[in-house]
């Protein structure tokens, strides 16, 4: 089959939406290149073929890519490094930003399909909670990563909650089928939109590889050098700054633990909508470290030589951080709501996000029970072993697979 893939978050987000498209994307390229070569030892061997993906597709990535400049080559050059028959890989870049590309399909509503810049394709999967126009031929996945903007309108701006009221249950409508980041996010979209059950999917996320255990020489010294992190212990959080996430409370939690532990809390995320407030509460607090983006590269060193980490959100589709942060064997304490158990399970500290004195407990734990250290440790990663960007893949190529039965 022929199937167009909306790269865009991808190319230009960094992380969050955008790590989960490139991951789940690349794991898709390598999946069907292995299912590939399984399929051509088979045939050496006078064999029929039994992958489940005999014969492949052919895969067209659209991305808007303005301004992306050698960022986008080296994407590139990344894609067709995981493909390995890279003449069934596409690319159709759009000379637009993704703001652009959100005017005019979703705000304008200009009925320009996809199409005309992929040509006539199979299924066209979207991997950011909208949809561009289609032919009525076509079908479409759709991952919708969380409801948010419906369970906690209040942590959105009124126009990007507009916006979004608008675009999401619109593309959902249309979908053939919706890809939800967990089984909460699942029963979200079949109760708050009345969604029939079988249009919607849980596929969890993965884990990359390169979040591990095992430190690299000097690399705390290195975080000190380049962020001046690690002078002393700290507690670890990462996400976009923005009410959802809850760090106001974070912070109030930490404050009495300032008196009896000599730590920081450092958060790593870019500041987005509404962090106004978060900000000015961090600049009171002389121990929070606000460090917006940090070097992807750099991530798996802060959390090994955390403490522990926290993640004390509102809400979440699915929460890719603690499973990050269990995979490097750093201890975890994390919401008791929405998704975050699915992610977590018995292998982290789950605390209700909207009380302070538990997570000044919790957090006191971890810090002074070396043995609690160990077990969760242990317990992380084991857990996080559970979560492959593969086995994602393999799903998703299961459910195109599904798709191509039913036309």
């Amino acid at each position: 089959m022929r199937i167009a893939i909306d790269y865009t978050a991808a190319a230009r987000q960094g992380a969050g939406i955008g790590r989960y498209a490139r991951e789940l994307i690349h794991a898709i390229l390598n999946a069907q290149s292995a299912a590939r070569l399984g399929d051509l030892a088979n045939l050496s061997q006078g064999t029929p073929s039994m992958t489940a993906n005999s014969g492949g597709h052919d895969y067209i990535l659209l991305a808007g890519v303005a301004g992306l400049g050698e960022r986008w080559r080296a994407e590139k050059a990344r894609l067709q490094g995981s493909a390995a028959y890279p003449d069934h890989l596409a690319f159709r870049e759009l000379p637009i930003t993704d703001d652009w590309m959100a005017r005019i399909w979703q705000r304008l509503r200009l009925p320009l399909p996809a199409e005309v810049f992929t040509g006539g394709v199979d299924i066209f999967y979207s991997p950011d909670f909208v949809l561009p126009p289609l032919h009525s031929r076509t079908k479409a996945i759709l991952t919708v990563h969380d409801l948010s903007f419906l369970r906690h309108p209040e942590t959105f701006t009124p126009a990007l909650r507009a916006y979004l009221e608008t675009a999401v249950p619109r593309s959902i409508a249309r979908a053939d089928l919706i890809l939800a980041d967990s089984d909460a996010t699942r029963l979200d979209i079949i109760d708050l939109l009345a969604v029939p059950e079988r249009k919607v999917v849980t596929l969890y996320s993965g884990v990359v590889p390169r979040f591990t255990p095992g430190a690299e020489p000097d690399e705390r010294a290195r975080l000190q050098n380049k962020y001046h992190i690690g002078e002393r212990p700290y507690i670890l959080s990462l996400g976009t700054v923005q009410p959802r996430k809850n760090y106001i409370r974070l912070m109030e939690a930490c404050d009495p633990l300032t008196g009896t532990h000599d730590l920081d809390l450092v958060i790593v995320g870019r500041p987005a909508w509404m962090a106004e407030p978060i900000l000015e509460a961090a600049a009171q607090r002389p121990y929070v470290r606000m460090m917006g983006f940090l070097d992807d590269a750099d991530l798996p060193a802060l959390y090994r030589q955390a403490a522990t980490f926290a993640f004390p959100s509102l809400y979440e589709g699915f929460g890719l951080p603690p499973l990050e942060a269990m995979a490097c064997g750093t201890p975890v304490v994390a919401s008791s709501v929405s998704s975050v158990p699915e992610v977590v399970g018995n292998a982290g500290l789950q605390v209700n996000p909207s009380d302070t004195s538990a997570w000044t407990e919790a957090l006191a734990r971890v810090l002074d029970d070396a043995g609690l250290r160990a077990y969760l440790r242990r317990a992380g990663l084991t857990r996080a072993r559970q979560f492959t960007w593969t086995r994602a893949a393999q799903q998703w190529l299961s459910v195109v697979e599904l798709l191509e039965v039913k036309n």
